[in-house]
């Protein structure tokens, strides 16, 4: 097929969450109901933090940013495919398919960025508590989420611009519900060893760099936490670090098993792959509200004012 003709007129399909018609109208609703969920309990965080005083700290401001990072990154997947559940279409634009790629990548970049920078804060706020306002000052943590906002487009736009270059077969289903990397490489017709190679070295870099970067921060705490001799300070050290540790383990988990596992993918079917797609797409920004909230009282605090304010500017 002509690149020219691919550009203006192709369409990709794809497989979608089942390919049972009498599961669709089920799918609808239980996706549905996760992104409104998911969306919302996000920007109840958001909106928590940015209007309450008390949560104006480093720890909070990164919270926020993840949470809005958590609303774009589902929203560049559900929404299509519930549009394609609703219309009874598997058909996603060429146009649109790299699209939703780019914003894929950067979003989920983005967490994983965020999750490494949470875990120095919890670092600097366990290991170095005196000096902890004057190493995460409002500058450094600005600087740091800005770079983190740059620095996650880089790879996006190199993937997606190598996939520019590549041709597609026509009539294909890519075994997705979204456009992703493997399955775009998987029904396209041209050599696509340059695209295999960047997504193992410049993918696995963006992988798991962040994640040795979480895992000496969490040993330097745990190092840190064992020469305390109060139970109180271990209490203490350890729900600091736990909700973020749980969000740490769900995403990273299951991103290796689609990404960094190719055992696991050749070996598996269509909707294997695509339950794993679902968890670090769907279920991780939804639970995350959940998790910070559930385990935090300043951030349940904050709700409750915020919902306190609301009802009563309505008596007023």
């Amino acid at each position: 097929m002509e690149e020219g003709n691919q550009t203006s007129s192709f369409e990709f399909l794809l497989w979608g969450l089942s390919e049972q018609p009498e599961q669709q109208p089920i799918l609808f609703l239980v996706f549905l109901c996760m992104y409104t969920v998911a969306v919302i309990g996000n920007l109840l965080i958001l909106l928590a933090v940015v209007t309450d005083k008390h949560l104006h700290t480093p720890m909070y401001f990164f919270l926020a940013n993840l949470s809005c990072a958590d609303v774009f990154f589902i929203s560049s997947t559900v929404p299509k495919a519930l549009v394609n559940i609703q219309t009874q279409s598997r058909s996603i634009s060429y146009a649109g398919c790299l699209t939703q790629l780019y914003f894929f990548l950067t979003f989920g970049d983005m967490d994983i960025f965020l999750l490494a920078i949470m875990a120095y804060d919890r670092y600097v706020a366990i290991c170095h508590p005196l000096h902890y306002m004057v190493i995460m000052s409002p500058r450094s943590c600005t600087v740091l989420v800005t770079a983190c906002w740059i620095l996650t487009n880089i790879p996006s736009i190199i993937h997606t611009f190598l996939m520019l270059r590549l041709t597609f077969c026509p009539n294909e289903i890519i075994p997705d519900f979204f456009c992703d990397l493997e399955p775009l490489m998987k029904v396209s017709c041209s050599d696509t060893r340059v695209n295999e190679l960047v997504l193992l070295y410049l993918g696995g870099a963006v992988l798991v760099i962040p994640f040795i970067f979480i895992l000496i921060s969490y040993i330097l705490i745990f190092s840190s936490i064992l020469r305390v001799p109060s139970a109180q300070g271990w209490r203490k050290a350890f729900s600091t670090c736990g909700s973020h540790l749980v969000v740490v383990t769900l995403f990273f988990g299951t991103v290796y098993r689609a990404y960094l596992c190719p055992s696991c993918s050749s070996s598996s079917s269509v909707q294997g792959d695509t339950a794993a797609a679902v968890m670090y797409t769907v279920v991780t920004p939804l639970l995350n509200p959940f998790i910070y909230s559930l385990r935090n009282r300043d951030i349940k605090g904050a709700l409750g004012r915020l919902y306190r304010g609301k009802v009563f500017l309505r008596s007023c």
